[in-house]
């Protein structure tokens, strides 16, 4: 065949295929109800068994997105929950096709909304599970055979069985109960015409509304508290015009503002029907002290009824008011402080004496040898306090004999007559005198009027000043007698123990230690002898060369300085090098040699 036949044929097919498309869809539209029938992909569930041959029902022809919006026509519940973005459907991801979840076209039976209640999310709802509710069965509140949108959102729904009001506080149940339990309840009763204040706001539903028809409690007090009105009914219903809702024991009612008798002191504390024992608190009291203290009265009535002219409210045996300088015998220290019967012995208070001697003979040690002049020596602050001045005597206190804590009978023997006692150290110290009177009876030369202990004695009256460490040295460290003459003077004789030498340098301990510490030494090698220590020669110990004790009276023995004198046994070479170690060894150490130096032959010095 040509090209030309061939094209011819081509041309011929293209013009066949148009006209055989027109032709059909000339009748698709009289055809199309048999057409969809065949090309139908399975049988609708029994839901959507009337749209069987009903296909543009569901399915808008070449336009498979429109599916979704004629879901939601049909399903106009759904169709509100996508517009508005509510409910399960309108909170799912924006696009998603109505097919994604549920399938058609797979038998009558098929559940084309399959829902796992483990899994499913109830947040995703208009309705979140909070509390309790998220641990109660689905089918407790979803109806089988309904919907799951169907199930009532309304507390009165569920709960009308636990309705204990039989709805007679109407049927918003969340206005007092919530979903942690339906025993626990957040009511505001503020809202009411009795808010709930102190002890109020603790107690419990029960303990006012005795029955579920809450309208009609009582208000009042006594309507709940009549079992806790102690008086019987006596001071009237009224229980807040004193009792506070805090608690019931605390009384709240002001005497001090309610009343012309306003309570201080003592008088708080008294109960009020000690008082008060009419009424309603409105009998007529007295309110003289004697109305209530008669029997209180230990003066029989003999200084009148003005009471109050010396107690007070604070306490009845406290007397405040009288004022006792206005008698022949004003109150001046501790007279102060003294009961009315240490001086009064009878209720007629006028009987009591005017003079020290009168109340105090008892106290009088000098049995009256000394006159009844008490206020001389004796003070109104305290007996045993005097005010005697010594120093009109030939005998002035100081130091430690004015001590507070010092009294007369520790020096003057005989309490009735004070004269002729001695004024002699000796006299009165002899049981102190720890030298056994060898030292004599002038205790002042070393002593002071501060304390017994050594104040005025310089040592360096003795041929021996103290100085460094000896001035904080105790007397007895080197006087071991009480003969202090006999103390030694060298070092050795206090010192012998911490002479580690061994008398090895001596007995002149002060060439190398001070009198500051024994541990320290001023002994200068360098200086006091030809030998200067250089290297580990520094830190060696003074035995470790000084073997051999010092004369009687001198230093250690002079030693011979060549090397070899201390270092023969260290020498390996067994003298082949000679006596002069210093040649190759160094002070720093045996092993550190002088290669500078040549050698030496054997033998040489």
């Amino acid at each position: 065949m040509t090209p030309r036949a061939l094209a011819r044929r081509i041309g011929a097919l293209a013009r066949w295929a148009a006209a055989l498309a027109l032709l059909w869809l000339g009748q698709a539209a009289l055809a199309a109800g048999s057409m969809e029938s065949a090309l139908s992909p399975g049988v609708l569930t029994q839901a959507h068994a009337k749209w069987d041959d009903a296909c543009r029902s569901c399915h808008t022809p070449f336009d498979r997105k429109d599916q979704d919006r004629l879901c939601a026509d049909c399903h106009k519940d759904i169709g509100r929950d996508l517009s508005a973005r509510t409910g399960l459907h309108g909170r799912m991801k924006a696009g998603q096709s109505c097919r994604s979840c549920h399938t058609e076209h797979k038998g009558r039976d098929m559940r084309i909304a399959p829902l796992d209640t483990k899994s499913f999310d109830h947040a995703q709802t208009d309705y979140a599970l909070r509390g309790k509710h998220r641990d109660t069965d689905c089918a407790k509140c979803h109806a089988a055979g309904r919907k799951y949108s169907a199930a009532p959102q309304d507390c009165n729904g569920c709960h009308r069985k636990d309705d204990v009001h039989k709805a007679s506080l109407g049927t918003k149940c969340e206005s007092c109960h919530d979903e942690r339990g339906w025993r626990e309840t957040r009511f505001d009763h503020s809202t009411t015409r009795f808010p709930l204040l102190g002890a109020h706001d603790a107690a419990k539903c029960e303990d006012c509304h005795r029955t579920r028809e809450y309208k009609d409690t009582p208000r009042e007090c006594v309507g709940c508290h009549r079992k806790d009105d102690k008086h019987k009914g006596q001071f009237g219903d009224k229980c807040e015009s004193c009792h506070g809702e805090k608690r019931w024991r605390d009384i709240a009612f002001r005497h001090d503002v309610d009343t012309r008798y306003p309570l201080r002191d003592r008088h708080r504390d008294v109960k009020c029907t000690s008082c008060h024992a009419g009424n309603l608190y409105r009998d007529k009291l007295e309110t003289a002290c004697i109305a209530c203290h008669r029997k209180d009265d230990k003066h029989k009535a003999t200084l009148g009824t003005e009471c109050s002219s010396c107690h007070s409210e604070r306490g009845w045996r406290e007397v405040r008011r009288f004022d006792h300088d206005r008698t022949a015998f004003p109150l001046l220290g501790r007279h102060v402080k003294a009961g009315c019967k240490d001086c009064h012995q009878s209720l007629v208070y006028r009987e009591a004496p005017g003079t020290c001697i009168g109340c105090h003979r008892k106290d009088d040690k000098h049995e009256g040898h000394l006159g009844e002049r008490c206020a001389d020596c004796h003070t109104e602050n305290d007996w045993a306090a005097r005010r005697f001045s010594h120093a009109q005597t030939r005998f002035p206190l100081r130091g430690a004999h004015a001590a507070a804590t010092l009294k007369c009978e520790s020096c003057h023997r005989d309490l009735r007559s004070y004269r002729g006692t001695p004024t002699a150290c000796i006299d009165c110290h002899r049981k102190d005198d720890k030298h056994e009177a060898q030292l004599g009876e002038r205790c002042q030369a070393c002593h002071g009027e501060t304390g017994w202990k050594v104040e005025n004695y310089d040592h360096r009256r003795a041929r021996f000043a103290l100085t460094g460490a000896h001035q904080t040295t105790e007397c007895k460290a080197c006087h071991a007698s009480r003969r202090f003459r006999d103390a030694p003077r060298a070092c050795v004789g206090c010192h012998l123990k911490d002479d580690r030498h061994k008398a090895r340098f001596g007995t002149a301990c002060e060439s190398c230690h001070g009198t500051r510490s024994w541990k320290t030494w001023r002994f200068d090698h360098a200086r006091e002898t030809r030998y200067v220590l250089e290297g580990r020669h520094l830190s060696a110990a003074c035995e470790s060369c000084h073997t051999q004790a010092a004369p009687a009276g001198k230093r250690a023995a002079p030693l011979d300085t060549i090397c070899v004198a201390c270092h023969a046994r260290d020498d390996v070479h067994e003298r082949s090098f000679g006596v002069r170690c210093d040649q190759c060894h160094q002070p720093s150490g045996w092993r550190d040699l002088d290669t500078r130096r040549s050698a030496r032959p054997v033998g040489a010095s």
